[in-house]
């Protein structure tokens, strides 16, 4: 079962591999027009029509079947419809074509609705609450297109039967959407198995009346030994668009942190490494922010991962838990179900786990930890233990120090504005790569980290509409 959105992203998704909506319009069609003729041969049927793919379904359906029994009513003037090839298909129709004010209930037999699709929002508004209404007396069969028309608001039709196609959508059941047959119309496997550019639609767009820190407020916990992967993930989160991130550090590094940039805000911890009596402050802190990183740069002392340990266990935001504070987990860590684990392949042996070994070794990690695990490499791996999607983004540039800190950063960016572990992972898991594809083409083997978090407002730029 997918949502209204995932079937967005899968049809941007089936696009971008070459797979575009005329092919999957016009396989839609032949799927329900396959269904029509066997359940009501010489039957008289009305394709109800709106103006969006979803209509062009319909379109599609009524051209492939016997024009002397079909009828096509527009919801909206021809002039309304938005995709060329729709405008084409109808304009070769044989049957006949009717605005839908024209339509009289005693002609036809089943009323086919292809009125609004997925990617309907709000609540119904004419003519298509006229027509719902209509529907819902109707004396015949109903059979809706993909889903009923409003469904899930305060007008819904209600047919006797919905071919869906793909798969069944988000609160479909049996009682609103009468007998479901579930059609395949040929979504290339890349297009839902992969992470694409379609992704980037659970981009959380902000508001136009939003304000300082409605759009993330993350907290990274890191540094001590180290101090530069803690600034890199900072730098990462702000570019993806995060609005406030603060950064706490030991005292010894934390003029160091920043100085990278005057935007980040900083938390001073006293001495040079993480420790307990650090504890406190940490999670009232975590309690002021939409998400936690933690790991960046923190090193591998036994104080330190006993900490992050206690950290991890006591948070209540959700956390991205990467570099040496995998480390700090050992091969019994279970989350409190909102947490992301980034390991590379050495990290996910460390966490107990074998990344060659065989089935689905991320997703079997994912449930055994009760988290999102997102395992890098040359493919990256996603999963929640119950879905699990791969990453084809990236560069061989990408190899250099820093990069994973960059990634873990955008991640939990995109976690503190909101969005799921599962999709922020997926989606930073894409945006990471492409930003390293970017740096890549212009600056070959010579990019650094540094290049690919400047390169991530680029991906932002081209694929957010």
């Amino acid at each position: 079962m997918i949502t209204s959105l995932d079937s967005s992203v899968i049809d941007a998704n089936s696009e971008a591999v070459g797979v575009g909506v005329p092919v999957l319009m016009n396989n839609a069609g032949k799927a329900v027009s396959s269904v029509l003729t066997e359940r009501f041969p010489g039957k008289r049927i009305a394709f109800i029509c709106g103006s969006g793919n979803n209509g062009g379904d319909g379109i599609a359906a009524a051209g492939m079947m016997d024009p002397d029994n079909i009828t096509v009513y527009l919801l909206r003037p021809k002039s309304s419809i938005r995709s060329d090839f729709v405008k084409r298909i109808l304009s070769e129709l044989k049957c006949r074509i009717e605005d839908f004010s024209e339509f009289e209930e005693d002609g036809y037999d089943v009323i086919v609705d292809c009125a609004l699709g997925t990617g309907m929002s709000g609540e119904v508004r004419p003519p298509y609450d006229g027509f719902i209404r209509m529907a819902n007396g109707f004396k015949g069969y109903v059979v809706s297109v993909d889903v009923p028309s409003g469904l899930g608001t305060s007008l819904p039709l209600r047919p006797h039967m919905t071919i869906t196609l793909h798969d069944e959508k988000e609160g479909m059941d049996r009682e609103n959407s009468g007998e479901i047959i579930v059609k395949d119309i040929g979504i290339p496997k890349e297009a839902y198995e992969n992470v694409g550019p379609g992704d980037m639609l659970r981009y959380p767009i902000p508001k136009e009346d939003s304000h300082k820190g409605d759009n993330g407020k993350l907290l990274i916990i890191g540094g001590g030994p180290y101090y530069g992967a803690p600034a890199m993930s900072a730098l990462a989160a702000m570019r993806v668009g995060a609005d406030i991130v603060r950064v706490a550090v030991p005292e010894n590094c934390s003029h160091t942190v920043a100085s990278f940039s005057p935007v980040m805000m900083i938390s001073s911890l006293p001495g040079d490494s993480l420790r307990s009596e650090h504890l406190p402050l940490l999670l009232k802190l975590s309690q002021q922010h939409d998400a936690v990183l933690i790991g960046p740069g923190i090193g591998i002392s036994d104080g330190t991962a006993a900490t992050v340990r206690k950290f991890v266990k006591e948070c209540g935001a959700p956390v991205v838990i990467d570099a040496d504070g995998l480390s700090a987990l050992g091969t019994g860590f279970v989350s409190n179900g909102k947490a992301v684990l980034t390991p590379h392949h050495k990290e996910f042996e460390k966490l107990g786990g074998d990344p060659m070994g065989a089935g689905d070794p991320v997703k079997e990690m994912a449930k055994r930890t009760n988290s999102v695990i997102l395992l890098k490499g040359r493919t990256d791996k996603i999963s929640d233990g119950e879905r699990t999607r791969s990453n084809l983004t990236g560069s061989p540039g990408m190899t250099g120090a820093g990069t994973g800190d960059v990634l873990s950063g955008i991640v939990a960016g995109l976690l503190s504005k909101g969005m799921s572990c599962f999709d922020a992972a997926a989606l930073g898991a894409f945006i990471s790569g492409r930003a390293g594809e970017y740096a890549f083409k212009e600056l070959s083997y010579g990019m650094t980290a540094v290049d690919v978090i400047e390169a991530i407002p680029k991906v932002l730029k081209e694929y957010l509409r």
